[in-house]
């Protein structure tokens, strides 16, 4: 899973998954070779590698333990995690997707690797107790419809969009929208709590948050919900409740489109050409779980902008872990953290390979992009819930 080695990186995350459905024995060699995975000789996954394009070795039992016996030495930052079960896969998207696409869709799909669409219907019914992964697309979980009011309010899409997401509402029991997706948000919660692994991009990551915080609280204006907001919500916001986020300020203003002062979008003066963000380097033996989620072939990534780009550092919860970051102007890209029984990654920005996506863009050609270290991010945590956990030390 080197840069030279691997001619597509995120297809042979499908090629594991693969793998692991067909009961092989498989692990994942942490700092190796770029990440790279041991997988049990079988002619049906050798097969698959050949008909995906994925780059291979087949090597000798003997040749396999020399290497386990190297990433085992005290001496090596390496690890060798056994992978157990192909975790099943939710997707959190409404069945009418939006005019933009999620990358996460998008690479699950390119890597052939199986997952089920659900929304808020399921979720508030409990289907989420029969997945191991859920990830949250780029939704707005605080009823302000993406905060899209002040450049598209009079667009045929975003007028339909809420006129179903308002019926969607009464159907299932709730007089607001932003009622019926603080429900979903509790129920998702809920589910992380008891033990699950959710995942989640860009605007999914704050208002998911935020949304928690507010509960008990009117912070939409009445183009929203048909009502004015509470006043002075802002100083009823309980940061006790949420996830990564603490002392974070809303933005009030229905027309701009922003949540709070979590986003560092506005704030930032990077040029495309020099915006990377830089994955840390964690302990392969004392702290597998971060070590796992930051795998890759470059510990440098290009930066790609989204309506939550990046996380403001002091809005970061002191025991959320920080894995990847822009350290020029001091943001968070890519982090993670425990909540109960269950661990939550949050990265920043719409699509790790398309720099300013915008809506009605034409989605991402995977095929042009085979060996994307942004993509690769995601992949870790598709593949996070099949290793066998060890107790992380820090």
């Amino acid at each position: 899973m080197s840069h030279d080695n691997q001619k597509n990186h995120l297809k042979a995350y499908g090629i594991v998954y693969f793998s692991l459905e067909a009961g092989l024995k498989s692990k994942w060699l942490l700092n190796y070779d770029g990440g790279a995975f041991l997988i049990e000789n079988n002619k049906i996954a050798e097969n698959e590698c050949k008909i995906r394009g994925v780059s291979y070795q087949i090597i000798s039992d003997a040749k396999a333990q020399l290497i386990l016996e190297e990433i085992s030495s005290p001496s090596s930052n390496q690890d060798a995690v056994t992978l157990e079960k192909a975790p099943k896969i939710a997707v959190y998207s409404p069945k009418d997707k939006m005019p933009w696409d999620d990358a996460v869709t998008m690479v699950l799909t390119y890597a052939e690797i199986p997952f089920d669409v659900i929304y808020d219907k399921e979720v508030l019914e409990d289907k989420l107790l029969l997945y191991e992964w859920l990830h949250l697309h780029h939704e707005d979980f605080t009823g302000q419809y993406g905060k899209f009011y002040g450049s598209f309010r009079t667009a045929p899409w975003y007028l339909e969009a809420k006129k179903n997401s308002e019926k969607k509402a009464l159907v299932l029991g709730f007089s607001k929208v932003s009622e019926e997706k603080l429900a979903v948000a509790k129920k998702i919660r809920d589910y992380v709590i008891g033990g699950g692994f959710m995942f989640a991009m860009c605007s999914a990551t704050d208002s998911f948050d935020i949304a928690l915080s507010a509960e008990g609280v009117d912070i939409a204006e009445a183009m929203f919900d048909g009502d004015a907001s509470d006043l002075n919500y802002q100083s009823k916001i309980n940061y006790n409740k949420t996830f990564a986020f603490k002392n974070f300020q809303l933005v009030k203003n229905p027309s701009t489109y922003e949540f709070s002062n979590i986003d560092m979008t506005d704030k930032r003066k990077i040029p495309k050409t020099s915006d990377y963000f830089s994955l840390g380097e964690f302990s392969a033996k004392w702290d597998p779980v971060p070590t796992m989620l930051t795998q890759n072939h470059t510990v440098l990534v290009k930066g790609f902008m989204g309506q939550t780009t990046a996380f403001n550092r002091n809005t970061v919860k002191s025991n959320v872990l920080v894995l990847g970051e822009n350290k020029t102007n001091r943001e968070a890209r890519y982090i993670h953290g425990t909540k109960g029984k269950g661990m939550f990654t949050f990265y920043g920005g719409h699509d790790p390979e398309d720099y300013s996506h915008r809506v009605n863009d034409p989605k991402t050609e995977l095929d042009l992009h085979p060996t994307s270290p942004g993509y690769r991010l995601i992949l870790n945590n598709v593949l996070f819930p099949a290793a066998k956990k060890k107790k992380q030390k820090t």
